[in-house]
């Protein structure tokens, strides 16, 4: 998501690591947690060769600088990546100022292009407007830089297909669409989970996203207000369901392996009688093959019950709140054969069977026996996709500079078939262009039958890059 407003519009995924009391509640209802974990040796144990990679962030909103703050955190994790902040971008001067401040040493600028022109920066994220998308990350491909866009790629089908392909074409480079739940370890280890059939037949999906916010920025020239709040503006903006609901709606179909047949929607300015002409509210219901739905809702007139997302089955149903994640087992559920490995926990009264992700492991316990949690600011799905692009965009650019070593720089047509062979050996989890193309195409379609109230069969050929 794109988020290129200051926090006054009041989205921020660390809004959604907090609130410890949801563990509680979980715990109370019977829930048994899933836990995401791997079996490497402590990063003492193993010291990597650092690889140093310069990088620019172009938009500067709160989501913007979320993302300075992510890379910024990535050398106390010790991650084999070091990411250089070499250049931000902001065509508004107060964003500009403000992402200084978490990268003080980057320089400044309010051109983007003056970024693509510095051949010592290789990667690009590109945090702007949806509606802004389309030029940069064209200009950054054709400039030779990896990009990062976030999601979702673009405000209209089109404009998606131009981006993706064009990425598709540079096969020399890493591209990847900002649905970051694709790299989120915590969803990597339910991923095979659901997959195998472990919940049983999978019936229904269902996601909310409630926060009381206006979704207005404010300034004291009226043209820039404007451009502030594209997002109130239909034509500018794929609304609730583009710029929010787009994340856990990829993630059901990929979870399910699938791509949505139909969606039907609803949406209305209940609360927020300004002059915007996006809906503050908003519900949707996806079709999936095998008669599966997902039901989608979303407000900006009510902060109660705050983000999840539910997966249901006949055996049992996993709610994934907070970068953690419940299962939920039905009485009747049969016996699987890991329960009789598993490490087991005390939930309260009750002994719970904890997933865990590299069996032959527990996770590890406080002085009560519970399970340790990771720091929530360097284990959220951005930082586990930026790390992910930065790794790949490193890896190929190595590859690049390896081939122009040995057979010089003339050869473009062999050092894309090189590289490209590199890029396909790449084993880590992200979104590539088609995965952004296709997650686009269903945000388009879902937002056009919110603002009509219709059903909208979703056309297997609108998802063919082509």
């Amino acid at each position: 998501m794109s988020e290129n407003e200051s926090e006054a519009l009041g989205y921020n995924r660390r809004d959604f690591l907090r609130g410890g009391s949801v563990a509680t509640l979980m715990a109370m209802m019977g829930g048994v947690e899933l836990f995401a974990q791997t079996n490497e040796a402590p990063a003492a144990a193993i010291k990597p060769p650092t690889i140093k990679i310069k990088v620019a962030v172009v938009g500067l909103g709160a989501w913007g600088r979320e993302i300075l703050g992510t890379l910024g955190r990535m050398p106390q994790a010790e991650l084999p990546i070091d990411a250089e902040i070499a250049a931000i971008c902001d065509t508004y001067k107060p964003f500009l100022r403000r992402g200084a401040s978490a990268a003080p040493a980057a320089t400044q600028t309010e051109d983007y292009k003056t970024i693509l022109d510095n051949k010592d920066i290789k990667a690009v994220v590109i945090a702007t407007p949806t509606p802004s998308h389309k030029e940069v990350a064209l200009a950054a491909l054709k400039a030779g830089k990896h990009v990062y866009c976030e999601a979702p790629l673009a405000g209209s089908i089109e404009d998606a297909r131009e981006i993706a392909l064009a990425a598709k074409a540079a096969k020399h480079l890493a591209f990847q669409a900002g649905l970051q739940m694709r790299s989120d370890k915590q969803r990597l280890f339910l991923l095979p989970f659901v997959r195998t059939g472990a919940l049983g037949k999978t019936v229904l999906a269902r996601s909310q996203w409630h926060k009381k916010t206006s979704w207005r920025a404010t300034s004291p020239n009226p043209e820039q207000e404007k451009a502030l709040n594209w997002r109130l503006n239909k034509a500018t903006s794929l609304g609730l369901i583009g710029e929010i609901g787009i994340h856990p709606i990829d993630q059901a179909g990929w979870f399910m392996n699938t791509l949505p047949t139909a969606v039907t929607g609803f949406g209305s300015v209940n609360f927020w009688k300004d002059d915007r002409d996006v809906p503050d509210t908003v519900q949707a219901v996806f079709e999936f093959p095998g008669d599966v739905r997902m039901i989608y809702g979303a407000t900006l007139a009510n902060s109660f019950d705050g983000e999840y997302e539910m997966l249901y089955g006949s055996d049992a149903a996993i709610m994934m709140r907070e970068s953690r994640a419940w299962m939920f087992k039905e009485v009747d559920s049969p016996l699987l054969g890991w329960e009789v490995y598993a490490t087991k926990l005390k939930v309260f009264n009750e002994t719970g069977i904890a997933l865990v992700a590299g069996a032959s492991k527990p996770p590890p316990v406080d002085a009560k026996g519970q399970p340790i949690q990771p720091d929530p600011l360097t284990t959220t799905p951005l930082f586990y996709s930026l790390n992910n692009f930065l790794l790949n965009a490193a890896e190929l650019t190595k590859a690049a500079e390896d081939y122009k070593a040995a057979f010089g720089e003339d050869d473009v047509d062999g050092l894309m078939e090189e590289v490209g062979k590199t890029a396909k050996k790449i084993r880590r989890a992200f979104a590539g262009y088609l995965e952004g193309f296709q997650a686009a195409v269903t945000a388009v379609k879902a937002n056009e039958a919110i603002l009509t109230g219709k059903r909208i069969e979703l056309k297997p050929e609108w998802y063919e890059l082509k």
